[in-house]
């Protein structure tokens, strides 16, 4: 099938939302989601799965404003502990464990973020690029500049845990 078609008869899902997930008033989640235990949906985000899945991992948080979308054949998956800051765009790719996605940045097609690295701030990650384990990209098209350490993945994954804990706040204050 191609990308410009729609599969006969396509249904909305409903998302799977995890009782512990917070999803902030004004986000929408709309089709076949699966939101896992303490992840976070922060305000004004769209997660459109109408044509096929996107998962959130247990413990990520999809910052204020940001979208996630996906192709006919590419779904969306971001494994636990992901930081995605706030304006990201992330449209059929996937991103592994404990990564931070930066603000502003636009991730594309095909793209597959590895565990632990790091997308600068406003970088756009081109169609199809695999990015190594704990890799820094930056850029307008995103390139690799460095590797980090385990270190630097611990650190990502210390700002995922703030965000389960503000999330708590912010859920029982609504």
């Amino acid at each position: 099938m191609e990308k410009t078609q729609l599969k006969e008869n396509l249904e909305i899902a409903t998302p799977n939302i995890a009782t512990s997930a917070f999803v902030a008033k004004g986000a929408k989640i709309i089709g076949a989601v699966m939101l896992k235990r303490n992840s976070s949906v922060w305000y004004n985000c769209v997660l459109r799965a109408d044509i096929n899945k996107i998962v959130i991992g247990e413990r990520s948080n999809i910052q204020d404003n940001s979208t996630i979308h996906l192709e006919n054949d590419q779904g969306v998956k971001v494994g636990n502990d992901v930081t995605v800051g706030h304006n990201v765009i992330l449209h059929g790719c996937s991103i592994k464990d404990g990564a931070l996605i930066g603000m502003g940045a636009i991730i594309m097609n095909g793209v597959k973020v590895g565990k632990g690295a790091l997308i600068g701030a406003g970088s756009v990650i081109m169609e199809q690029m695999i990015i190594p384990d704990y890799s820094v990209v930056v850029g307008i098209p995103g390139k690799i500049i460095k590797t980090r350490t385990e270190k630097a993945y611990k650190e990502n994954v210390k700002w995922a845990r703030k965000y389960v804990q503000l999330s708590k706040i912010h859920k029982n204050q609504n």
